[in-house]
């Protein structure tokens, strides 16, 4: 089920507060940027937004479950997408503070991603 178009603008002013958010579509979904990372999912209607060790606690306090999909071999993919906490729809506030934190995951991976391409001086 592809992500309505409906959802995606609320998403998009629920989420103002992080500063400007593009929308990609993204097979069935969309995926949500902010200054060139992704930070935040659509699937199936659901949003879900990045996590990482520093980040996950927050998520499974709430029992926050993990994105997931099944994959053409039959194996089940978590990844590292946690669902948004229903009150953020009815908050653009704490909408602002969980996209943050996700955000923050984001620029962390991007980070890691960033050290592990650097090629080592004098190869």
């Amino acid at each position: 089920m592809a992500a309505s178009g409906e959802l995606i603008e609320f998403l998009k002013e629920q989420m103002s507060g992080l500063g400007p958010v593009s929308v990609r579509r993204m097979f069935s979904g969309a995926g949500f940027f902010h200054d060139g990372l992704m930070f935040a999912l659509v699937a199936d209607d659901v949003l879900y937004l990045k996590a990482d060790e520093t980040s996950r606690g927050f998520f499974e306090a709430e029992g926050l479950e993990a994105f997931s999909y099944a994959t053409g071999n039959g194996r089940n993919t978590i990844m590292s997408f946690r669902r948004a906490p229903e009150r953020c729809f009815d908050d653009p506030d704490n909408m602002t503070e969980w996209c943050r934190l996700a955000f923050e995951a984001a620029l962390r991976a991007g980070a890691s991603k960033s050290k592990k391409e650097k090629p080592k001086s004098g190869a």
